[in-house]
């Protein structure tokens, strides 16, 4: 049987000359701490999937809630649009209506 290799004391001394105690062992992590451990991770992570998941539904919900602002100023803009091309094709029509042109090749 061989014996460990011995070892000298450490003196650890701050540097106003006292001396330090040894660090406390610290005791090993058992089973349940690493269940817990692992646990706490999957909570962690189903936590930013969550976020991320609301984060989504939130923007595709702006979304939703502007193509009503999008489709009714489409539509006041044709309107606007037509009703001035209407008007200019009158004789009698104002100036400075605008004209479309369709340039053919």
């Amino acid at each position: 049987m061989t014996q460990a290799p011995h070892r000298p004391p450490v003196l650890d001394m701050t540097p106003e000359g006292d001396f330090r105690d040894a660090p406390q062992a610290v005791p090993r992590a058992g089973w349940l701490d690493r269940t817990l451990l692992r646990l706490g991770g999957f909570a962690v992570l189903a936590a930013v999937v969550a976020g991320g998941l609301v984060l989504a539904a939130s923007a595709v919900l702006l979304l939703g809630l502007l193509i009503p602002v999008v489709i009714v100023a489409g539509l006041v803009g044709f309107v606007t649009l037509w009703w001035r091309a209407r008007r200019g094709g009158r004789p009698g029509g104002r100036p400075g209506m605008p004209a479309f042109v369709i340039i053919r090749r």
